[in-house]
């Protein structure tokens, strides 16, 4: 998590998303090795002592192929739920060429690279293409790896093609689909909004197209519905708000009243998919009133070290103990602030 990261240094923080106003493009520069952590900013110990039991389990279940399929969940050996360990490392100041988790990080990159076809889709659905095209665009600023570019210029054309065939301008399960939703197109945008601002070119178009989407499933109350206006929910909402915050769109008038939306509804656990709730919050306060965020991250690092299994993981019944451990250390991990698009 270490390759120049001046050519993906930020504006902003994530996503994410994740997820955003993220990386200026810079010249690479010997200077620019790592985004460390600002020095006015104090991890919670509780946070560090959860986040590194976390790491250690997540190194278990690692299986020989570089994903985290040793829990034996029904999607662990997917690779989106690979990119989303990888970014958990990355997110810890986790170095891949050197330290404890060195292997762990470029074995999960092995095994995304190598599940890319050469249409340049990743895995068998539009989420672990997402997912995994995120942690390849993080990778790329932080990782001296001359495969990442070519791998994300082919993701970023998939994403592009197939979102130039639908109809709403998005996407949904697979790149043939016909209609959208806000959780599966605001995990494409995310990932095409890092792979822009780590230097991979993308068509200003596609950007505009995928916020007029996501756009069009917002209330005037602020709040993100699955298909439509109706029913906002605070994770469709935490999505649409990341995404405006990515995309520099927090300047429009709308977003003032998704961040109310946001903000009334964030209270920490309970939620019927609560890592990928908890994932996309974090990033969405922090980007849209840190002072919101601060709040809101100390109740979460309760609730999650809290339910943090005595072996570091996490359990979800849908997610795997792999996938619910890469979420909840996500949701932690803007204490950190070493991912590019951790930062303002």
């Amino acid at each position: 998590m270490i390759k120049s990261i001046a050519k993906s240094a930020i504006s902003y923080t994530t996503a994410i998303g994740i997820t955003c106003s993220l990386f200026l493009v810079t010249s690479p520069s010997a200077e620019a090795q790592g985004l460390g952590r600002r020095k006015v900013d104090v991890v919670p110990a509780n946070v560090e002592i959860s986040y590194k039991k976390g790491l250690k389990f997540l190194a278990s279940m690692q299986a020989s192929d570089g994903s985290f399929s040793k829990d034996r969940s029904r999607y662990a050996t997917q690779p989106g739920i690979t990119g989303i360990c990888v970014l958990a490392f990355l997110a810890h100041g986790e170095d891949a060429e050197f330290g404890p988790y060195a292997e762990n990080i470029k074995k999960g990159i092995d095994f995304i690279l190598k599940q890319q076809n050469k249409n340049g889709y990743i895995g068998s659905s539009m989420y672990n293409h997402g997912f995994a095209t995120l942690a390849l665009a993080e990778a790329y600023g932080m990782i001296d790896d001359d495969r990442l570019a070519g791998a994300l210029k082919k993701s970023v054309a998939l994403l592009t093609s197939s979102q130039d065939r639908n109809p709403k301008g998005a996407w949904r399960y697979n790149p043939e689909d016909m209609t959208a939703d806000t959780t599966v197109a605001g995990c494409q945008l995310v990932a095409l909004l890092a792979a822009r601002n780590a230097g991979i070119p993308v068509p200003n178009k596609n950007i505009d197209k995928a916020l007029k989407y996501m756009a069009s499933c917002r209330s005037s109350n602020g709040g993100y519905g699955y298909t439509s206006k109706s029913g906002g929910k605070s994770t469709l909402t935490a999505i649409g708000s990341l995404c405006m915050s990515l995309a520099k769109k927090k300047d429009e008038k709308s977003f003032d009243t998704v961040t109310k939306f946001l903000t009334s509804r964030s209270e920490s656990g309970g939620h019927h998919y609560l890592f990928y709730h908890e994932y996309y919050m974090a990033q969405a306060l922090f980007h849209a009133n840190e002072d919101e965020w601060k709040k809101w991250n100390e109740k979460n690092s309760k609730v999650m070290t809290a339910s943090q299994n005595p072996d570091g993981g996490w359990s979800d019944v849908r997610l795997g103990r792999s996938g619910a451990t890469g979420f909840a250390l996500l949701s932690m991990a803007l204490n950190y602030r070493f991912l590019p698009i951790y930062e303002k």
